[in-house]
């Protein structure tokens, strides 16, 4: 099996891009062990000591770190990820998939297809850009012509994630929807 990797703009982040899906049509993200019961190759990750966080996306999984270098812990990663691909299990339990899909949303109903019109650029245009970074990138919320966005994967934490929601997508959502004013990060 072979897993390319990739580094991101976040120093503390490596994308490991796989030969085959993961995931179908939808991302996951575990900040600990604790959030990992739905899978057992985040759970495995997680035993390797410095890692952060991970990130499963379609066909790529990024891993953050605290602590380390990428050449102390790239070799059990990629162990750990091709062992356990190689194994044929799911790398997410899909008898619960609906259990930690959390993709809650906050807007006035009058804002309904302003918040399509988000959405769908959301998905066209920012995420796929987004994803060749390692990462994704959640709506969550719109409020006073505020949109506030998730960061996930690679992006978390990322030193040009400001710049990312300030200067490109904000941009890109004031130029295509005349409602929106700001774009912030949720927390």
């Amino acid at each position: 099996m072979f897993i390319q990797t990739e580094s991101t703009p976040n120093p503390n982040s490596l994308k490991f891009i796989l030969e085959q899906e993961i995931t179908k049509n939808q991302t996951f993200e575990f900040n600990s062990l604790e959030d990992c019961v739905n899978s057992e190759l985040a759970a495995q990750l997680f035993n390797i000591d410095g890692i952060e966080s991970i990130f499963f996306g379609l066909n790529f999984i990024s891993i953050n770190k605290n602590k380390y270098e990428w050449d102390q812990l790239k070799a059990p990663i990629l162990t750990k990820i091709a062992d356990f691909l190689s194994s044929g299990k799911s790398v997410i339990k899909e008898n619960n998939l609906n259990e930690i899909s959390n993709n809650s949303t906050e807007f006035d109903p009058e804002d309904k297809e302003v918040v399509s019109q988000i959405q769908e650029l959301l998905d066209s245009k920012i995420k796929p850009a987004v994803a060749q970074d390692g990462g994704d990138i959640e709506f969550k919320k719109f409020h006073n012509g505020i949109v506030y966005l998730a960061l996930q994967g690679s992006c978390a934490g990322c030193p040009s994630s400001t710049m990312t929601l300030k200067s490109g997508i904000e941009n890109l959502l004031k130029h295509y929807v005349r409602e929106v004013q700001s774009v912030e990060q949720y927390i």
